[in-house]
């Protein structure tokens, strides 16, 4: 079968940006950040600061789906799956009997339900676990339960590549539109990290700040004072469909790619899945337009980024407008890629690149054509980057 060029027709994102295609897109043009102090976690263990979704609630968005006990990033998934499937004209009734494919991305497993279980115990003894988070915490659970909405056949798939996972779903998705295994595929990743367990660990390990002051200057990515990221949560998810559908797209997944890290060299595998994505996607360096980043706000990790584009796009990377939407929105983990896309399909779509949030001294050694507020720029694409902790690495390439 021929190999088919695969759109998106559908985008739904759920972030602490705004909720549904229009409200992110007005908040993520808009130069604010959303990271503020997080006050629900035991004193001793000191101060936390994160970018939360505010104001969700499943039942606003599918009122005949109960949200009682299913984790809150399936409910993400879910909603976001909803709200991309309204965007290209279509509801979740619309997929039975299609064999659709469902593929969601997420880093961690239901940290809500292990909290829980292990203050049940730790309380009233281990008679009073919960047995349910054996299947419910799990991250195959997300897309079986998107699946289960959906009645009849589907075919699921979860992926956990660490904070690539969104983009790696979107990815895989792309591939089996592409070589014709399914005409529908929803995508994407999602997270919700926002439990003391695990925000005290990341905490620990230096990647959540623990000074309370001033949150929303918190996050500065590719600013030279930067100091860590600040994790969020959030989820987005986009229809794909092959590029004869009658449904309109925001643009095209031309290439995709990812890679891993040599041992202990942060980000050094970013390049390889840069080259290789480009190359799938018959385009030169020279070709890219725009380039959605990484970009944290970590130290080291944004300083990796920027050393691996400088080697793929040399001198030409100043020309390239750049943005990092991580100083808006946090680092939601694996949802952050599936979000990126999503901000930079709209990107293509009405020709505008959004502000990169906190950036105001450049680093030298993060030479990216960056700018702190909205710029209009017509381009024909975009580079999506994502990078896990645990040395993985994906790019996608998106065209109008």
């Amino acid at each position: 079968m021929k190999r088919r060029r695969v759109k998106i027709t559908g985008i739904g994102p759920v972030t602490p940006a705004g909720i549904g295609r229009e409200a992110f897109w007005q908040g993520i043009l808009e130069p604010v950040s959303r990271v503020t102090k997080v006050k629900r976690f035991p004193e001793e263990a000191g101060s936390f600061v994160a970018a939360e979704v505010r104001d969700f609630r499943l039942e606003n968005f599918l009122p005949a789906v109960s949200s009682k006990r299913m984790p809150r990033h399936t409910q993400f998934a879910l909603a976001g799956a909803h709200l991309a499937l309204v965007d290209a004209g279509l509801e979740l009734g619309d997929l039975r009997g299609r064999s659709p494919l469902v593929i969601v991305g997420a880093s961690l497993m239901d940290f809500g339900a292990i909290n829980k279980g292990v203050d049940m115990i730790v309380r009233k003894g281990p008679i009073n676990g919960l047995p349910t988070s054996v299947f419910s915490a799990s991250v195959s659970s997300i897309s079986g339960t998107i699946g289960e909405v959906i009645g009849g056949t589907t075919r699921t798939l979860a992926l956990q590549s660490a904070c690539c996972a969104g983009s790696d779903a979107i990815g895989h998705a792309a591939e089996m539109v592409a070589s014709g295994e399914t005409e529908i595929a929803l995508c994407g990743g999602t997270e919700s990290p926002l439990y003391f367990h695990p925000m005290l660990e990341l905490k620990l390990a230096g990647l959540s700040p623990g000074n309370p002051e001033s949150p929303e200057t918190q996050c500065r990515p590719f600013d030279l004072w930067r100091t860590t990221g600040v994790i969020g949560e959030g989820a987005c998810m986009l229809v794909l469909e092959p590029e004869d559908s009658p449904r309109p797209g925001y643009g095209f997944v031309e290439g995709y790619a990812f890679a891993s890290d040599p041992l202990a060299v942060p980000g050094g595998g970013m390049g390889d899945a840069i080259r290789l994505t480009l190359a799938n996607a018959g385009l030169h360096p020279d070709q890219v337009e725009s380039i959605n980043a990484w970009g944290p706000g970590h130290k080291i990790i944004d300083a990796a980024e920027a050393g691996a584009l400088s080697r793929v796009f040399g001198a030409g990377l100043g020309l390239i407008p750049a943005v990092s939407i991580k100083g808006s929105v946090g680092n939601p983990l694996g949802a952050g890629g599936a979000i990126q896309v999503g901000c930079a399909a709209l990107s293509i779509a009405r020709g505008v690149v959004p502000p990169t949030v906190n950036w105001k001294f450049p680093d030298p050694a993060c030479p990216l054509n960056l700018s702190a507020h909205p710029r209009f720029v017509p381009h024909r694409n975009a580079l999506v980057n994502a990078h896990g902790l645990s040395g993985t690495n994906a790019c996608l390439l998106l065209t109008k």
